[in-house]
């Protein structure tokens, strides 16, 4: 199981982007993945490589395609292939 966290940002497009990550994080819900939307990123579990890099480039293609002229987009993948690990077991892990 793959845990990632990514961060959408335009830049140039003044103090409140509300607009443009609810425009990306519509894209990743279309998506079969978990999403756990945070106050500062998003947490994805995905079952495969392939199919997160994929979400994250529709997230991000989504943001341009509203209008950003420049988008940084930040992704940390944990790709865990000793066990399975999910959101939830990392979250009780630390409990």
């Amino acid at each position: 199981m793959i845990i990632a966290e990514i961060s959408i940002v335009p830049l140039g497009e003044g103090t409140s982007i509300s607009r443009f990550v609810r425009i990306a994080s519509n894209e990743l819900k279309r998506t079969e993945m978990k999403i756990f939307p945070g106050p500062m990123s998003t947490s994805i579990e995905a079952e495969a490589l392939d199919d997160l890099l994929l979400a994250v480039k529709a997230a991000h293609e989504a943001v341009i395609n509203a209008g950003a002229k420049r988008v940084v987009t930040t992704l940390k993948i944990d790709d865990r292939r000793d066990k399975k690990a999910t959101m939830k077991t990392k979250m009780d892990a630390v409990k």
